[in-house]
């Protein structure tokens, strides 16, 4: 592909490093923001920047937040004695959308899958594990994907808390096997959330 402009190849190319869009679905997402204002354009940097630059993760369950303490956490009227373990802040979007759950989060920033080169240590088990160890938790809910990687996940994490003195669950299978979570339909996804199975018993299945 060539280019009249380094300025406009080089803008080209950041853009076709973003998931799912090819160079020349780069080029037109860049010539649509040289058709707009300037403003608009600057608008669009700045909240890019904002976004990198400012963005927090909530200190308590790793959702992207704006402060330290995420607006979930820091509800009291949340149930803070139980918490959903998500892989990421779609899946929270997703769940909170379906107006079904009232308790707490856990975000582990992605799935065990050695195929990606992710093990359990790139993820945030190890903050979950000792969550559980001080004894306010009641109810760890699983509600990751239904895929290899999701079960594999859930299990490495059962077998983490299975010593500790915490009542775990997952989300019933009305998600069918392989479907992403953020992609369900709110109504599905909340009744799997209400009618949770033990997590001992999805061993068994």
């Amino acid at each position: 592909m060539d280019f009249s402009s380094k300025l406009l190849e080089n803008a080209v190319y950041e853009m076709s490093q973003l998931p799912g869009v090819g160079k020349r679905t780069a080029l037109r997402l860049v010539l649509h923001l040289l058709r707009q204002s300037e403003s608009q354009t600057l608008q669009l940097a700045d909240a890019l920047t904002s976004l990198r630059t400012q963005v927090k993760f909530c200190s308590n369950c790793h959702n992207i937040s704006d402060t330290v303490l995420c607006e979930i956490c820091a509800s009291p009227h949340r149930d803070a004695s139980l918490v959903c373990v998500v892989e990421d802040v779609r899946d929270v979007m997703a769940i909170e959308n379906t107006s079904q759950y009232r308790g707490h989060y856990h975000v582990l920033g992605g799935k065990i899958s050695p195929m990606d080169g992710m093990g359990p240590q790139d993820l945030t088990i190890a903050s979950l594990v000792e969550k559980v160890k001080k004894g306010s938790i009641e109810e760890v809910i699983f509600a990751l994907s239904s895929t290899m990687e999701g079960d594999t996940t859930n299990f490495y994490i059962f077998r983490q808390l299975e010593p500790h003195d915490v009542k775990m669950s997952t989300i019933a299978r009305g998600i069918a096997v392989g479907d992403e979570l953020e992609y369900a339909d709110e109504v599905t996804l909340g009744r799997s959330i209400l009618n949770r199975i033990p997590f001992e018993n999805s061993l068994k299945s």
